[in-house]
C-alpha cells in the first residue's frame, strides 16, 4: 500500500511540476514582447540578447519567481494548520494571520520606514510579528483547559480576529498619504507588487528553511491528525508539536503575505485539491501541495494579467472567485 502511494505520489508530483513548466513559460511570455520558448531557455542559460535578458531577467522572472515561492508557502502553511489544528476549515487567511501580517505592514507603512532599503528584508519581520501577535490571541482564546483546541472555535475566534483586526488597518489607512494608501490597497488585493530581486532574496530563506523543517515533523503530523489521546499514547509530545508547527506555518504565512500582499484561500484551496489527489500522508501531501499553491498563484497571476486586457486583476481577486465557494462548500460539509 505504501508503494502504490509513493507511486502515485510521484506521479501526481510529475504532472504537477509539467503544469508547473508550462504557467512559467506562459507568463514569460506576457507582456508586449513575445518569446519564443527556445530564446527563453537560451536566455536562462545565459546566451540571450541583451533586450531579451533585460525583459526576462530583471521584469518578468522575478515576477514569476515571486508567485512560485508565495503560493508553496502559504499552501503549506496551510497543510500544517489543517493538521494541527485538525481542522478542514484552516487557513491562514480565515484564521486572521493573513490580517495581523497585514497589520504589521500597515504599521510598517505609517512610520515612514517603508522606503529604505532595509525595509525591503524587514518587511517579513514586521509581518511576522503581527501575524505571532494574532496567532496568540487565537491560540488562547480558542484554547479551553480539558479540551484543547475545538476545530469549529478556532474558526470562529479567527473570522472574529480578522475583522476586528481590518477595521483597525481601515482606521490606519486615514492616517496615509496617497502613496501609502496606494500601496496599502495594492496589497491588500492580493497583487504580487514586490517584483524584483530584493524581495525575492527577502523570501527565500524563510521558504528553504521553514518547509523542509515541516517536512521533518511530517511523521509527527500525521499522528496529531489522530485524537489527542491516540497521539499521547504513541509519545507524540502534543502540545509542544502543535505549538512548535504553529510557529512555524505563521512565520512562513507572513513572510509569503509581507511580499505577495492579502492573496486568500491559497493554504485551504492547495492543501483539499492534493488530499483528493494523493491521500493524507504528511511527507507526500507537504511538497506536492506546495506544488499545488505555486501553480495556483502562478496561475491565478497569468490569468488576472489576460482576463480584462489592459486592466490587471490581481491574483489574490482571482483565487478569491475559486476559493470562496470552495469554502463555503466545505462549511456546508463540516459538522
Amino acid at each position: 500500500m505504501s508503494f502504490k502511494r509513493s507511486r502515485r505520489s510521484a506521479f501526481v508530483m510529475t504532472v504537477l511540476g509539467t503544469f508547473i513548466v508550462f504557467m512559467f513559460m506562459a507568463s514569460a511570455n506576457m507582456g508586449y514582447k513575445w518569446m519564443p520558448p527556445a530564446d527563453i531557455v537560451k536566455t536562462l542559460l545565459g546566451y540571450g540578447t541583451a533586450k531579451q535578458e533585460l525583459v526576462l531577467l530583471e521584469f518578468r522572472l522575478p515576477r514569476i519567481v515571486l508567485a512560485i515561492l508565495v503560493g508553496a508557502g502559504l499552501a503549506v502553511s496551510g497543510a500544517v494548520l489543517q493538521a494541527v489544528t485538525r481542522n478542514p476549515l484552516a487557513d491562514p487567511a480565515i484564521l486572521g494571520i493573513t490580517s495581523g501580517a497585514g497589520l504589521g505592514v500597515n504599521l510598517y507603512v505609517v512610520s515612514g520606514l517603508m522606503g529604505t532599503f532595509s525595509s525591503i528584508f524587514a518587511l517579513p519581520v514586521v509581518a511576522m510579528l503581527g501575524a505571532f501577535a494574532t496567532a496568540a490571541a487565537l491560540y488562547i482564546l480558542s484554547y479551553k483547559r480539558g479540551e484543547g483546541i475545538r476545530p469549529i472555535r478556532i474558526v470562529l475566534v479567527g473570522v472574529a480576529l480578522a475583522a476586528g483586526i481590518n477595521a483597525a488597518m481601515m482606521v490606519l489607512a486615514t492616517m496615509m498619504n496617497s502613496n501609502e494608501y496606494q500601496f496599502v490597497y495594492t496589497w491588500l488585493a492580493g497583487t504580487l507588487w514586490a517584483t524584483n530581486w530584493q524581495y525575492v532574496l527577502a523570501l527565500l530563506p524563510w521558504i528553504v528553511i521553514l518547509i523542509p523543517l515541516m517536512m521533518l515533523y511530517a511523521r509527527h503530523l500525521n499522528i496529531i491528525t489522530l485524537t489527542e489521546q491516540v497521539a499521547i499514547g504513541l509519545g507524540t509530545a502534543v502540545e509542544r508539536t502543535r505549538q512548535t508547527l504553529i510557529a512555524a506555518a505563521v512565520a512562513l504565512a507572513a513572510a509569503c503575505v509581507a511580499v505577495g500582499g492579502g492573496i486568500g484561500f491559497v493554504g485551504l484551496l492547495a492543501p483539499h485539491l492534493t488530499r483528493r489527489l494523493i491521500g493524507p500522508q504528511h511527507q507526500y501531501l507537504i511538497p506536492a501541495s506546495a506544488m499545488t499553491g505555486a501553480l495556483l498563484v502562478l496561475a491565478a497571476d497569468a490569468i488576472g494579467r489576460v482576463i480584462l486586457g489592459a486592466t490587471e486583476v490581481s491574483a489574490g481577486i482571482v483565487v478569491a472567485i475559486i476559493g470562496a465557494p470552495y469554502f463555503i462548500y466545505l462549511l456546508l460539509r463540516t459538522r
